[in-house]
């Protein structure tokens, strides 16, 4: 298998208009995508259909519009969603039986950067081996003769019922739930759930104090929402709400405040819904799925109700993928990725919130009080930009600090190091049982690896 070099832990990502997200290689992606797809499936008299989102950014439109064109120049018909969450994309590809889904979003990161992820038929993300042959596909250029002329080329539609059509889908996840009464507080990144998220929860009776939810094209994830957590507190604090909640730009990430204004993080969500799952019996096969990320103590608490957590690489597509090889139902990621397949086939900010609530409802508590079921190992993290990304083999060969740590933490914690599947970052967590040795170890190996890809952390 070729090694991929455009894709990353989530689509293609990047500055916009810079290589690797220019409208060229959005223009080349649909045509391999529309190549692979026809490669993979009996030759048929219908045209490949394959649904378009995106979120608010201002490049949007432009990468949007070059994908329509590899599209229909490749004979496959284009089904435009305009700015919808990425789990309303997954879900209309599944609706509309498309061949696959495409959605134009970078997600957390900041307005200038856009990004190209994929999407199979049934909503889940595209395998490693997938984009590796659609990365190939793209650095070959069809022949005059394989372009399709007349009736062979593509046509495009707008699905104008989009948003309306995901709201319903969520709603249907939570056919009890009545929200009569709550006041919640939302910050939405001013992303692709500005409209949406709001929206449902009014239909279900709550009073929602809406911040962050004008998108201009350049204001997304501009000092708000799930990346920065200190605005959702301080707007619980400052409204009273029973609970705030926080998309990224593209709404599939969900982080939490109670009504204290602490923030409540994705193992805090899975570590409630997975133990009341787990106490319900529909917790499937008892086990949990999460990446190496999420914090020991969900392993414990866990076990000590009789159940386990496996553990996958970071990527909520990976976590995905040992849902489906193993027919497990809920899963996620210490970020907010939050993965109920009774309900949807990606990560999912809304449905994760309408499960939390749910959950208040039925308990008749706070989250200050449900989110108690989880005893976190004290953790300490720290990103490092770097311009190069060394192998991580040799990053410890060179610095044998980190042998020594992990020796030291053996049975009581770990250290943990990885690049960003996004950013050009250095990923560095260390776990262990006291807060002030964890703390201690983790500057000492920032300052060693600083000095080795010689920047300091942020």
């Amino acid at each position: 298998m070729n090694q991929r070099k455009l894709f990353g832990t989530d689509g293609i990502r990047g500055v916009a208009n810079r290589d690797p997200v220019t409208p060229e290689n959005a223009f080349r992606l649909a045509g391999a995508l529309t190549a692979f797809l026809k490669s993979a499936v009996p030759s048929t008299a219908e045209p490949l259909r394959i649904v378009v989102g995106r979120d608010p950014r201002r490049s949007g439109e432009m990468l949007e519009a070059a994908l329509v064109a590899g599209l229909t120049a490749a004979g496959a018909n284009a089904l435009l969603t305009g700015v919808l969450p990425t789990p309303g994309v997954a879900l209309l590809t599944r609706e509309e039986k498309a061949a696959a889904g495409i959605v134009i979003s970078a997600s957390h990161n900041p307005a200038e950067d856009n990004g190209l992820k994929l999407f199979c038929g049934d909503g889940t993300k595209f395998d490693d081996a997938a984009e590796s042959k659609i990365e190939t596909l793209m650095s070959q250029s069809p022949t005059e003769s394989e372009r399709p002329i007349g009736a062979g080329i593509g046509t495009t539609t707008i699905l104008s019922t989009a948003k309306e059509r995901y709201i319903a889908a969520c709603k249907k996840t939570v056919p009890s739930l009545s929200l009569a009464g709550w006041n919640i507080a939302l910050d939405m990144a001013n992303g692709a759930a500005s409209h949406t998220t709001p929206q449902l929860l009014q239909e279900l009776g709550a009073t929602v104090h809406l911040f962050h939810a004008t998108p201009d094209g350049m204001n997304i994830n501009q000092a708000c929402g799930s990346t920065h957590g200190e605005e959702i507190s301080r707007l619980v604090r400052e409204t009273g709400a029973q609970l705030g909640l926080a998309h990224d730009g593209d709404a599939d990430r969900l982080l939490l405040s109670d009504e204290e204004g602490n923030l409540v993080d994705g193992d805090e969500v899975l570590a409630m819904i997975g133990l009341a799952a787990l106490r319900a019996g529909t917790l499937k096969n008892k086990t949990l799925v999460a990446t190496v990320m999420s914090n020991f103590g969900l392993d414990e608490t866990l076990a000590e109700e009789g159940g386990k957590v496996l553990r996958t690489p970071v990527g909520d597509r990976y976590v995905m993928e040992a849902m489906l090889q193993g027919d497990f139902n809920i899963g996620g990621e210490q970020s907010g990725h939050l993965i109920f397949r009774d309900h949807s086939s990606t990560g999912d900010g809304l449905v994760a919130a309408l499960q939390i609530l749910q959950l208040m409802q039925e308990t008749k508590k706070p989250l200050s009080l449900l989110r108690r079921c989880l005893k976190k190992y004290p953790q300490a993290q720290r990103n490092l930009r770097v311009r190069e990304k060394k192998s991580l083999e040799e990053l410890r060969s060179m610095i044998p600090l980190i042998g020594q740590t992990e020796k030291e933490l053996e049975g009581q914690g770990r250290v943990l190091l990885r690049y960003s599947g996004t950013e050009p970052l250095l990923r560095l967590l260390v776990e262990g049982k006291d807060s002030v040795t964890t703390q201690s170890h983790c500057d000492a190996l920032a300052a060693a690896l600083g000095r080795l890809v010689g920047a300091p952390s942020i």
